[in-house]
């Protein structure tokens, strides 16, 4: 990506705070209300056109902040806090690890592989279809390798990195072993993933090179969870080229996939068309108005013009279902039969492509 930023030295950061509060202190000194600009960055925009700079990792513009004093306290809830912080990682040049400001990590991973966070050690291997927490700090796990050397203290056997939406499914992996028949890594960042997660799966393509595939549900949220694996999140936008997975492919599952596997019909949900509230107090948008706010995502457009179709596809069959719906034949069939047979075609198609490249090439 453009405009790709270094990794700060903590005396930098010392430096930058420091003189960051000096002119905040100066201008309270003199009687004035501090300004701040803060660069703006985005994931994605409603613009078609091929001028787009979202990918570009650059600022699309700044806001001015006017610090003043409030004459009574207010209630702040996390949402402002994350701005909060979010903001001043954009003016120190930084993420928010720089800061050791890290929440604890929600994913989990398990399979063919062992490593090691700040010391304490976590071992996939010997028992490959344990869960492990994801390690909050990402920077702190050292040496990945993909090798065959068991004397290595860190290492990974995986052919290929298996990241699934959510823990039901997950744990339905666990139960039919699926790490000791396929020799793999699986992640679950259990629903919308945090930051851990997405850095340490960003981390192990880095040091693995071998395939990701994702497995969410047919529905426009599952979509936007494969969408923030592989290009971010637009609030945190401006540390994109840290969290974000360009190669990650969608395995499944696909609107297709209800007839191509014979799902009965009471697997499918229709699309919701209404607003409504979840009690007490969860707020619950309609499906249709969340796909056509997805169509119009800019990198869906220019850098995933297939994925656009597939969602396109659900848009005009106006169903939804889950991946749990592949249970409908068996138990087992999401791990022994689903998940294989697309797994090998990916492989397969990838192969082909490779072959076609090199002869191009020659």
């Amino acid at each position: 990506m453009e405009g790709k930023r270094s990794t700060p030295k903590p005396s930098d950061l010392l430096y930058k705070i420091r003189d960051f509060s000096r002119s905040i202190l100066v201008d309270i000194c003199n009687g004035r209300s501090p300004v701040v600009s803060i660069n703006k960055f985005r994931t994605y925009c409603t613009n078609s056109a091929e001028n787009c700079l979202c990918s570009s990792n650059l600022p699309v513009g700044t806001e001015v902040l006017t610090l003043r004093r409030q004459p009574h306290a207010h209630r702040i809830d996390q949402s402002i806090v994350d701005r909060a912080i979010n903001d001043i990682c954009i003016l120190l040049e930084c993420s928010r690890h720089n800061l050791n400001v890290v929440s604890v990590a929600k994913g989990l991973v398990m399979g063919w592989i062992r490593f090691s966070e700040d010391g304490k050690k976590f071992d996939c291997i010997t028992n490959p279809n344990i869960a492990q927490p994801v390690p909050v700090q990402a920077e702190d796990v050292h040496d990945i390798h993909k090798c065959n050397i068991l004397a290595m203290n860190i290492l990974s056997f995986a052919e290929y990195i298996l990241v699934v939406e959510k823990e039901s499914v997950f744990q339905r992996l666990v139960n039919d072993k699926f790490c000791s028949h396929n020799r793999c890594i699986v992640i679950t960042g259990r629903g919308y993933p945090d930051v851990p997660t997405r850095r340490f799966l960003r981390l192990l393509t880095e040091k693995l090179h071998v395939p990701i595939y994702c497995l969410v549900d047919s529905d426009p949220y599952g979509f936007d969870i494969l969408a923030t694996y592989r290009f971010g999140s637009l609030e945190m936008a401006y540390d994109v080229e840290f969290l974000c997975v360009p190669d990650i492919c969608w395995l499944g599952v696909f609107t297709s996939d209800y007839e191509n596997y014979a799902f009965p019909s009471q697997c499918l949900l229709p699309l919701t068309t209404e607003e409504y509230f979840n009690f007490p107090a969860s707020f619950v948008p309609l499906d249709k108005k969340k796909i056509e706010a997805l169509l119009h995502r800019c990198y869906l457009q220019h850098e995933e013009p297939h994925w656009r179709l597939e969602l396109e596809r659900m848009q005009d069959k106006g169903v939804k279902f889950e991946v749990e719906a592949l249970s409908v034949h068996s138990l087992s069939f999401l791990s022994k039969e689903y998940l294989p047979s697309k797994i090998q075609c990916k492989s397969a198609c990838s192969n082909l492509l490779d072959y076609m490249l090199a002869f191009a090439d020659a």
